[in-house]
Order: structure tokens, then C-alpha cells, then sequence
């Protein structure tokens, strides 16, 4: 099952278009981004932390964590989806772990990243790992895989770190050592997005560059998806905030969920169909 979810985000690398994912978290956006009609989705470590804990992304949520709601959301759709799995969780031998537990959640795509993380005493700003260790983790995330179709995308923020040179070695370095996909971070110009897409024959994901072209033009360049921040568990909490305070004045809610779209989300035609088949009668 997961295979063929796996198989069809491939097949989407592996074609011209630039694709903008779906911000998603939990089972319920992943439903609503299936619904809508995106053909991928994106699940960022900061709205995983968010989802999860209520917390910033500081690197504070487990693995464990992490792993058990891309579970849930797996299991709620089919909806193919990358994870931005940061810097695999520890060194090296914590990203082989890493890859295993999402690869076993129904994760499609995974990207691991060569930043210093979590903070560290007295760090200033984004530190990149040595080119050695971030080739490490690369390869001990392709030797994870138990499932060859699942996707590793090479990560790095060296765009904004240490400047465009850098992060074409660093991506070179990564290509060799046969990731799927490179992922770069603090790509600014068209410029910058033309000499990646000149430097490499793997399928690019950049973050933010909407801003800078369009996803026409980004896949001219390669570019096979394109970020666009996730805006979508930040929208929902202030939809909370508005309600309880609502709730709190004694005011009825601006914009509930009308009952059709709470029964799309929730599937509940396939469990009135449940109950019908398995219970021995109708509900509702």
C-alpha cells in the first residue's frame, strides 16, 4: 500500500512540472488537501511540533512523536506525503533509525538536512555540519531504506549559510553519495535558481521561490516542488482563538464547519456504511 503511494511521488519527481504540496499535520488536513485536489503534501517539523506539543520548532518533539502522527495521518488518506524529517534526529546512526520508523509510518518522502541541530550552547544562527558528516547521514539514510522506493532528499541551507558555491559542492556531494532529490534552503534570485538548475540533473525542491519566478519557470529548472511556507495549522489556531473567545462573550462562532464539510472530513459515509453492514442498522 504504502508503495504505491511512494511510486506516485516519484513519478512526480521524475516529471516536468513544479508542484506546490499541501501544508499538512494531521489526519484532518490531509483529508481536506486530498478533497481539495493536491496531489502531494508537505509535513513540516514546525507544524508537527505545533500539532503535536503546542511547541515552536526548536527540535523539543521526539522521533517517536513525529513517527506516531505521520502514522495517523497515513492511515487517514492516501495522500501521498514528504516529511521534513530535520537532521535525522542525531548522527548519523539516529537518521538510519529515523528513516526506518517514518519509512514504516507510510512517509512517501522524507528529507534530512546537514544543519547543526538542535541549538547548541552559545550558537549563533544556523551552523552547517562538516561536508564529511553530512555525506554520512546521507548514505546511512539511503542504506536504511527497507523499501527502495521510498524518497531521500538531501537538504541544505547553504544558500543562506555559506553561499551558492557551497551549497552546489554540497549537493554534488550528496548526489554522488545517491539521494533521490536535493532540497535547498535561502535560495534569494533567479540567478541563484538558474545555476542550480544548471548544476544538477536530480529533481530540485526549493523553498519560498514563488517569490522569485513561477512554478512554470521553476520547472524549467528543474525545480519539481516549491514550498510555500505552512500557513495552514497557524490559520486553524487562530480560528480556535476567534471561537473560544466567541464562546467565552457569549457569542455563537462566525464560521463553524457547516455540517457537510464536518461530514466529509470525518468520512462518516463510509461509517454510516460500517454500521449499516456490520452493526445491522442504520445511523443518522
Amino acid at each position: 500500500m504504502f508503495k504505491e503511494r511512494r511510486d506516485v511521488f516519484r513519478a512526480h519527481l521524475d516529471g516536468n512540472r513544479c508542484l506546490i504540496p499541501a501544508s499538512v499535520f494531521d489526519p484532518f488536513s490531509m483529508r481536506l488537501a486530498e478533497d481539495i485536489g493536491f496531489e502531494i503534501g508537505m509535513a513540516g517539523g514546525s507544524s508537527i511540533s505545533l500539532a503535536v506539543l503546542g511547541a515552536p520548532d526548536l527540535i523539543v518533539l521526539t522521533l517517536s512523536e513525529f513517527a506516531d502522527q505521520c502514522r495517523r495521518m497515513s492511515r487517514a488518506s492516501p495522500l501521498p506525503f514528504c516529511v521534513d524529517a530535520d537532521h535525522g534526529y542525531g548522527n548519523a546512526l539516529n537518521v538510519r533509525r529515523t528513516v526506518q520508523e517514518l519509512e514504516a509510518a507510510g512517509v512517501a518522502a522524507m528529507s534530512i538536512e546537514d544543519t547543526a541541530l538542535p541549538l547548541r550552547y552559545w550558537q549563533a544562527g544556523t551552523e552547517l555540519l562538516a561536508l564529511e558528516e553530512g555525506v554520512g547521514k546521507m548514505r546511512a539514510a539511503l542504506d536504511a531504506r527497507g523499501d527502495p522506493s521510498t524518497v531521500i532528499i538531501g537538504r541544505t541551507s547553504a544558500c543562506a549559510v555559506s553561499g551558492l558555491d557551497d551549497a552546489i559542492a554540497r549537493g554534488r556531494a550528496y548526489a554522488r553519495a545517491g539521494v533521490d532529490a536535493l532540497f535547498f534552503i535561502g535560495v534569494k534570485t533567479a540567478e541563484e535558481v538558474a545555476a542550480l538548475g544548471a548544476a544538477f540533473d536530480l529533481p530540485i525542491v526549493l523553498g519560498g521561490a514563488l517569490k522569485i519566478m513561477d512554478a512554470e519557470a521553476l520547472a524549467q529548472h528543474g525545480v519539481r516542488m516549491c514550498l510555500t511556507g505552512h500557513p495552514v495549522l497557524p490559520a486553524a489556531i487562530r480560528a480556535m482563538d476567534e471561537t473560544l473567545r466567541a464562546m467565552s462573550e457569549g457569542r455563537a462562532p462566525d464560521r463553524p464547519a457547516s455540517t457537510e464539510l464536518m461530514r466529509r472530513a470525518t468520512r462518516a459515509a463510509d461509517y454510516d456504511r460500517w454500521i449499516a453492514d456490520f452493526l445491522g442498522g442504520a445511523h443518522g
